[in-house]
């Protein structure tokens, strides 16, 4: 999945793609292809990640405009969370493809503790994914709410886009937890989850309300 044109941030002022993340270094047309292929990766995580890195885009598409003055900070906000979020698409199916190498291994207390390291890195990714996407969605109400109605259909799109995100995200954490230990699940510090999610879905609610009245 191509964040930007490729090439070095001196030549266009996009960040570099690293060659080694086949999602960013590939096209769309292949990182589809990938998704929907009966493969275990890329899969809901990577999907989930794209898509708020589309929102972000969204946002900073709709801060890039002249009339769009005194949003610079929120500009470069989103270029960061943008660029952050997209690598995380990948990391998704590589701590899945650990996650599945524990599974294989022979029952015991080693495989256990070796599945609850595994499925802990399974769901940092995940919730790394639903903080970044309700940050997102926070920026693109913030947009909504300005009331330039130049902004108001980008940024719509971004908060709910981001939100999607946020929930797809929070749902994955949750599914991973499933796999844990009772043991490891204490200290899987999830207390953050609700609340995370809450922010984006608040987010959402603001943004659809701004626009309803335009």
């Amino acid at each position: 999945m191509t964040a930007g044109r490729s090439g070095s941030s001196e030549d266009d002022g996009q960040p570099a793609v690293a060659a080694s993340d086949p999602y960013l270094s590939g096209t769309l047309q292949a990182f589809l292809e990938q998704l929907a292929a009966r493969t275990p990766a890329p899969g809901g995580g990577a999907a989930a990640a794209v898509t708020c890195a589309m929102a972000a885009g969204l946002v900073e598409m709709a801060t890039s405009f002249t009339s769009a003055k005194g949003l610079e900070r929120v500009h470069e906000r989103a270029t960061a969370l943008r660029v952050r979020v997209s690598e995380l698409a990948h990391a998704d199916g590589e701590a899945y493809g650990v996650v599945l190498k524990a599974l294989h291994l022979p029952s015991g207390p080693d495989r256990q503790r070796q599945l609850d390291a595994a499925v802990a890195g399974a769901i940092a990714i995940p919730m790394e994914m639903l903080r970044i996407a309700s940050e997102v969605a926070t920026l693109a109400a913030d947009i909504a709410e300005t009331g330039n109605r130049n902004l108001e259909g980008d940024a719509l799109a971004g908060a709910l886009l981001a939100e999607a995100a946020a929930r797809s995200a929070a749902t994955l954490t949750q599914l991973n937890v499933s796999m844990l230990s009772r043991q490891a699940v204490a200290g899987a510090n999830l207390e953050d989850l609700r609340p995370t999610l809450a922010r984006a879905t608040r987010a959402r609610e603001r943004a659809v309300s701004a626009y309803a009245a335009v």
